[in-house]
Formats: C-alpha cells, structure tokens, sequence
C-alpha cells in the first residue's frame, strides 16, 4: 500500500482523486493541499463523500508533507510556474513526485527540475496518461515487433475547440503561469505519444498563431512540418479553435499497412486490403469540457509509477523522458518567431 499527498487542486484533481480511489486500496489518499485552506478542506470532504473512504487530511504547504514520514509519493498539479520550489522541498526530503504535464513552463526550467531530481536520486514520472490508453499499448508493441514495416509518415492532429470563458480564466494561457498555449497545455499529450512511437524529431519548421476565436497571449493554432531522426516526415497540426472539438489522431504511414489512434482506437489498414479495429472509442476532453475523459488513463500512469517505485526501475514516463516532448515544444516555437527551420540537436 503507498499512501499518497495531492498538491495543487484544480480541475485534474478530482481525476486523480477518482483514481486513486479505484486502485481499490492499493493506493491510498492521504493527504491533500492546496493554497486556499478552505478549498482543501472541501476537497478533502468531497473526497470521502464521493468515493466512501476515509477523509484525507489538509496540509498546509509543501514542508508539511515533505516532514510527513507516512507520504511514500507526492502527485503535484500545481500551475507550471509554481514547480521548482515545490521540487526542491520534495528533493531535499527523498520523497518521489508524480507530476502533472508540463514540466514546467520553458524547456530550460524543465531541465532544471529533472536535474534537481537526478541530484537528489528522486523518482520523478509525468503524467502523460495517453500513454496508457489500451491502444496506444498495443500499437508500442506491433511497432516494436516489426507488424507494419517502417514508418515513412507521420500525421499528428489535435483539432480541439475551447470557449473564450475557458482563458478569461486569471493565469490561463499566459507565458508567466502556464509557459504557451495550445502546444504546452493540450497537444503535449499527443505530442509526446507520437515521440515515443516514432522516436524524435530533428528537424522543424512551424507557424504559430493566435486566432481572431480568441483573446489571449499564447498560440490557439500551430501547423508545423517534421522530420523525424529515424527519416520519417510528418506534419503537426494544433488548435484549440476547432469548434465544436473532435478527437485528437495519429496517422502512421508504414511499408505494409496505415495505422491510425483515434478516440481510444486502433485503426490498421493492411496494404493487402484488410482492415482492423481495436480499443474502444472515448471521449478524450477535445470540446468546450476539458474534463470529459475518463480517469482509467491516470489510473494506468499512478499504478506504473507505484510499481516503479517496488521494482526500482524508473517509471514508464520519467521526467527525462518528458524532456523530449519539451525540445519539440520549445523548437516549434523558435521556428514560429525566427521564421526559419530549427534543428534539435543530438545533446538538446
């Protein structure tokens, strides 16, 4: 049994909350804290009422849990920009952390804490949950035991839709809190997903923009061309002005057949002219509701890094891992500004 903290409560944490509870045991909510006391006394109550299990407690800061000997690891859903205070008191005490995306809001401050991390020999996982999804399983495996020939093209889509209501929210959208717009805060799911299938980019040349649908700081719409170091190309294309919303996709193009994840399915298209599906649809959050996914995908990912944490191997996304998916952030954004193709190196 691993009892757990939960810092920073906003909309995923009663994802989390959901998933913790269905662990059945095995993982427990211990505690629970936020920066309004009131809000984690809510939370902690709303907890126990909706899942019939005992009322974690309130910390009031991050010392407090760190001084906590019963805590075995803490999931952090704090803002980006509240991050590295929050990693160097964990560090310091030993205690593993389980971190919601991104790692924090510039691909150097992201370094930074997986260096703190490293340093201090701390497990560090991200919650890239799409990951988890029974079919993004099952295409890492039949690309990894050779079922489609290599992959010659890569189309990455993430046509999302939302209202202007959701960035008049205080913070929301902002370099200073969040680090970007729609590339950090919702296409870095599938961006990392299609890293870890096809492994990564070298090169990038993109447009970001934001759209007359919005007023915010930040980039509401991207479209990039890629090029993978396995030689693969690919396009990028990222929105959260596609109204109403549709779920997000990646399209392999492979020597034998097509493969396509789509709304939780796998989709193969044979070159002999068979077909195949397998998974089962869900809704993945891509409308005006951010939340309407399903909470078995955080389940996967606390479940994982609980069993790292027995078997002493890393988590099956680490912090280093999420490294990747950064550089491909903060490079398609640097070719945006400077108008030009960006080259990610070998030692970035």
């Amino acid at each position: 049994m691993f009892n757990v903290a939960l810092m920073g409560l906003g909309m995923v944490a009663a994802t989390h909350a959901a998933a913790i509870a269905a662990t059945g045991g095995r993982i427990v909510l211990k505690g629970v804290c936020s920066t309004t006391p009131t809000k984690a006394d809510a939370f902690a109550q709303g907890y126990r009422e909706s899942h019939g299990l005992a009322r974690p407690k309130t910390y009031l800061d991050v010392e407090e849990i760190a001084a906590d000997p019963s805590i075995d690891f803490v999931i952090v859903c704090t803002p980006p920009n509240a991050r590295q205070g929050i990693v160097d008191v964990l560090s310091a005490a030993g205690k593993p952390i389980l971190m919601e995306k991104p790692i924090e809001r510039t691909l150097e401050a992201a370094e930074r804490i997986v260096t703190t991390c490293k340093n201090a020999s701390v497990p560090l996982g991200m919650v890239l949950q799409h990951r988890m999804r029974e079919a993004s399983l099952l295409l890492t495996r039949l690309l990894r035991e050779d079922h489609f020939g290599k992959p010659a093209v890569a189309e990455i889509s993430v046509l999302w839709w939302r209202p202007q209501s959701y960035y008049d929210e205080p913070g929301r959208g902002t370099l200073a809190r969040d680090g970007g717009g729609v590339l950090i805060s919702q296409a870095i799911h599938t961006m990392d997903l299609a890293l870890s299938l096809m492994g990564p980019v070298r090169t990038v040349q993109a447009m970001a923009r934001t759209t007359s649908l919005h007023q915010m700081e930040t980039e509401d719409f991207v479209t990039a061309g890629l090029e993978f170091a396995n030689g693969a190309v690919g396009s990028l294309i990222a929105s959260t002005a596609s109204f109403p919303g549709a779920a997000e996709s990646i399209v392999l193009h492979c020597e034998r057949a097509s493969v396509a994840l789509h709304s939780g399915q796998l989709h193969i298209t044979w070159r002999d002219g068979r077909t195949e599906t397998m998974g089962q649809a869900a809704s993945t959050g891509g409308g005006a509701d951010p939340m309407a996914f399903t909470h078995a995908w955080h389940q996967g990912i606390i479940e994982d890094f609980a069993s790292a944490l027995e078997q002493g191997r890393p988590p099956s996304v680490s912090g280093q891992d999420a490294l990747a998916v950064h550089r491909l952030i903060d490079a398609t954004i640097r070719s945006s500004n400077e108008r030009r193709m960006i080259t990610i190196s070998e030692g970035e």
